[in-house]
Parts: C-alpha cells; sequence; structure tokens
C-alpha cells in the first residue's frame, strides 16, 4: 500500500483511492549528489509482475519540486518500470526562492537531476528484473516538454522516445517576455485588464475568426489566420466589463504581438487570439485576481529575483528589458535553455521524437513549438527531420489541457481508446518498435463530470504543417467527416 505526503499538491496527487488498486509494486526512494550543493529525491516504482519489459521516465511542471505521484501510480498499472524526481529540491512549482544563493540546485533543475533520474531508474529495473528495459521513453509537459527537448539534445542515449508537451525550451526569452507582459499591463495602471472582461475578449475573438476555418464551433483552428483589433472593443460611453479603455486595448494588442526590445526584435511570439476564457486561461495566468497577481508573473519575479539577479527585492517595474534579457542570457542560456538545433545524435541511435502543443495556450506561444520545429528543419533539412521528428498543433487546447477544443489524446496517460489512433503515446512507442511513423491522431473532447465521461467532440491532429479540415458534410463533432490537408495559405 502507498499513501502520498499529506503535504503534496493535490494535482499531483489525483484521487487518493487510485492508489488502493494499485498493483503490488517494488518501491526504490534514492537521493542523487552530483555536486556538494545537491539533493536530487528520485523515485523509482516497478510492477512486481506483468512488466512490459519498458522504462518510462516523468518530467515536471513549474520550477518543479515534487515528485509526480499520480503519473508514478498511473504508468505501474500500465506495466512500465517508471521513475519521477523532484530536481533537486523541495518547493511548490510556482516559486523559486530554493534557488537564491544555490547555482548547482539550478543546474540540477536545468538539466542534469532528469538524467541522473533516468540513469538510477535504469539501473533500478535492470537490478530488480535481472534485465535491462527493452525501450525507454519520456513524456511531459511545460517544463517538462523543455526537459524532454534537453534530453534528446543534451543526452541522445537516454531515451527511445520523447513526446514533449507545450515545451519551455526557450526559458530565458519565455520569462523574459512575461516580464514584458507584466509591465505592459500595469506600469500604468490604466492598462491592467482585469479578469472580468475577459469573457467579452473572448466572445469577440471567436465572432471576428471562428468562421475562417468554415466551422462556427467556438475553436480557432489556426489562430494565425484571426486578425482581431482590440481596439473594436474601444468604450464608447461609461466603461464595463463589455468593453476596454484606450490602454487595455493597447495592452491588449501588446499581448498578442509578443514581447520585443528596444529595437524592435522580437524576443518571444505573443499569445494566440482564442485562448482568453477557460480553466486554464487568462484569468489564471495573465490577467489574475489583481494587477502583477497571475501565476505567470509571480513565476517571472520568483525567476528573476531568485535566479538572474539573486535578489529577493528585486522589483520588476523598474527592470530594464533588455538589460534582463541579457543577464537572462548570459546567466542561463547554457543551463536552462533547451533550442539546440542539432538532434543527429539522437536520430543515429534511432530516437523518435513527437512535439504536441495547444493552439489556445495561455502560459507558453505555440508559435514557439512551430518556430524550434522549423529550425530543426532548416538545420537537419526535411527528409532527416522527417524520419525521427513530428509535430502536432491542437486546435482549441490551452497549456497541456483544457479550452475548448479536443484535448484528450493520451498525452497525459489517458485516452478514449488504448490504440495508436487514439494515443499518441502508444504512436510514439509504435513508430520506436515498429518503424510505423504516426500519420493523424484522434483527440476527444469528453463530457464534464461521471465516472465514465462521455465523448463530446473529436477531432484529428494532422502532423504540421497540414490541419483538419471539415469535408463539408457529416456531423461536426465527430473526426470521422474531417482529412489533414496542408493550407493553401
Amino acid at each position: 500500500a502507498f499513501t502520498p505526503p499529506a503535504n503534496a499538491t493535490p494535482w499531483l496527487v489525483g484521487d487518493p483511492a487510485f492508489y488502493k488498486r494499485l498493483p503490488a509494486f517494488c518501491r526504490v526512494s534514492a537521493v542523487s549528489k552530483p555536486s556538494p550543493d545537491s539533493e536530487i529525491k528520485i523515485e523509482v516504482w516497478m510492477p512486481a509482475s506483468g512488466w512490459n519489459g519498458k522504462f518510462r521516465g516523468l518530467g515536471n511542471g513549474g520550477f518543479a519540486g515534487e515528485i509526480d505521484w499520480r503519473a508514478l501510480a498511473l504508468a505501474i498499472t500500465q506495466g512500465y518500470a517508471s521513475a519521477a524526481t523532484d530536481t533537486g529540491h523541495a518547493a511548490n512549482a510556482g516559486e523559486a526562492t530554493w534557488a537564491l544563493g544555490h547555482p548547482e540546485k539550478i543546474v540540477d533543475f536545468g538539466y542534469r537531476a532528469i538524467h541522473e533520474m533516468t540513469a538510477v531508474g535504469k539501473a533500478a529495473a535492470k537490478g530488480f528484473y535481472g534485465d535491462t528495459p527493452k525501450h525507454t521513453y519520456f513524456a511531459a509537459c511545460s517544463n517538462g516538454g523543455r526537459q524532454a527537448l534537453m534530453e534528446a539534445q543534451r543526452f541522445p542515449d537516454d531515451y527511445d522516445g520523447i513526446l514533449a508537451g507545450a515545451p519551455a525550451n526557450y526559458w530565458t526569452h519565455l520569462l523574459t517576455s512575461v516580464l514584458w507582459d507584466a509591465q505592459a499591463t500595469t506600469l500604468d495602471p490604466n492598462s491592467y485588464i482585469p479578469s472580468s472582461k475577459i469573457p467579452a475578449i473572448a466572445q469577440a475573438v471567436v465572432a471576428a475568426c471562428d468562421a475562417n476555418d468554415g466551422l462556427n464551433d467556438g475553436i480557432l483552428n489556426d489562430p494565425r489566420q484571426c486578425h482581431f483589433d482590440p481596439s473594436t472593443m474601444l468604450c464608447k460611453g461609461a466603461g464595463s466589463d463589455s468593453c476596454l479603455t484606450g490602454p487595455q486595448a493597447i495592452a491588449l494588442k501588446k499581448l498578442y504581438q509578443g514581447a520585443t526590445d528596444s529595437r524592435g526584435r522580437q524576443i518571444f511570439p505573443g499569445f494566440m487570439p482564442g485562448g482568453e476564457e477557460g480553466q486554464v486561461g487568462w484569468p489564471l495566468y495573465i490577467t489574475g485576481p489583481a494587477p502583477a497577481k497571475a501565476l505567470l508573473f509571480l513565476s517571472d519575479y520568483g525567476y528573476f529575483a531568485d535566479m538572474v539577479y539573486d535578489k529577493a527585492d528585486w522589483d520588476y517595474k523598474k527592470a530594464n528589458l533588455d538589460d534582463a534579457l541579457a543577464a537572462s542570457d548570459k546567466k542561463f542560456a547554457a543551463v536552462l535553455n533547451s533550442t539546440d538545433t542539432n538532434l543527429k545524435p539522437f536520430q543515429a541511435r534511432g530516437g523518435k521524437l513527437i512535439i504536441y502543443h495547444g493552439w489556445s495556450d495561455a502560459v507558453i506561444s505555440p508559435l514557439n513549438s512551430i518556430n524550434y520545429y522549423e529550425s530543426v528543419i532548416q538545420q537537419m533539412g526535411k527528409p532527416d527531420a522527417d524520419s525521427f521528428l513530428r509535430l502536432y498543433m491542437v486546435p482549441g487546447m490551452q497549456h497541456c489541457f483544457g479550452g475548448p477544443g479536443p484535448d484528450v489524446f493520451g498525452e497525459n496517460g489517458f485516452s478514449i481508446s488504448n490504440d495508436p489512433q487514439h494515443d499518441i503515446y502508444l504512436a510514439l512507442e509504435q513508430w520506436v518498435e515498429k518503424g510505423t511513423a504516426p500519420s493523424s491522431v484522434i483527440a476527444s473532447k469528453l463530457e464534464d463530470g461521471g465516472a465514465d465521461p462521455k465523448v463530446k467532440l473529436s477531432r484529428p491532429l494532422c502532423p504540421y504543417p497540414q490541419q483538419a479540415q471539415y469535408k463539408g458534410s457529416g456531423d461536426p463533432n465527430d473526426a470521422s467527416n474531417f482529412t489533414c490537408e496542408t493550407p493553401k495559405y
């Protein structure tokens, strides 16, 4: 029997009753100390019987700091030996005070801990089963997507197949762009957009752009084709939640455009229209309950105060954006960024990599994943890249899950059907083990609540640059009435 720690974050635990139904398993708890200031906690869980011969490495969201107990439990119910880590510190994933004055812990967080976890996990599996895992996989989202790409780039021998979701791989620029967002929406108090205005913004975006893809369904198939102008929402009389003031319209336009330096060069792409509302939308991450209190801004403060400047009283309002970007890159580009486009060592050993990203992500611009994918093609050439790399853009999905679009396709360990057609993780395994490259993967949107939720919407996810196009007849909520086509624009 296993009982998760009482102080564990709820979403990393899930349903406590789940642990009472687990099969018998061997649990290894380890601590790795690659530096004098390292304290990397590692958990390896291995089913006592019915091992499928595979190893699954798990990643972390945010600034890490905790073990993902739910993902470990899920892995052993599916027959995998699996490992997870806190990456070397104990903390809530949203704060970085642990980093202040601890450069080696930042290195552990940056890349060392996942590699250590992988080595310990493989060794534990060999010791317990008497055999090396036949295949090894890594799957994670957000910072976990950054970790995933870091493994492919820095440790190409660690994994045979890697699933990278919404990767925060351009970390130094991503966090600098959040500083830009914070300043754009709060330096002038009149620029702040309260969360109460987000529903009206979302409705205006849908009204302006939803029909672009041929369907009025509340989902923007490719938000790059949406040229929504915030000035169309300017208040004509007294201000209300249904309109924007002049400063708010300017701030909103900046959020869509993305951060630029003093010379107008893009630091990081902006947010896409269409992902404003929802459980993991702008009210949680961007607008927040009050100015500079959204999750992204709190994380950004931790990054610059506790990592970049080692100054707990750092003031974002006084920060110069160009200086902050230069300091961020100088100190951490080599430690935290996983933007290397030369993946030839990973390709040469037969590794396969799938990246996915929600078009409605309110944390990391989906354009970042497209930029990275295209930069790998430019570096390696399309034939070589196509031999091991795929990108799937998910219309209407927010950060790792949620949003108006379909968001269940095996990326988080669950799918409606246990086959490669509906499960992108199993599609990755099939690619690695059988050489069958993935084509489209069917994603589903489930009804809320209930032990056995029903599918209310399904769509094919197409390998980029293809997109799902409605055939023009049949139920638009059924994936069978769509085809994958390369857009002509």
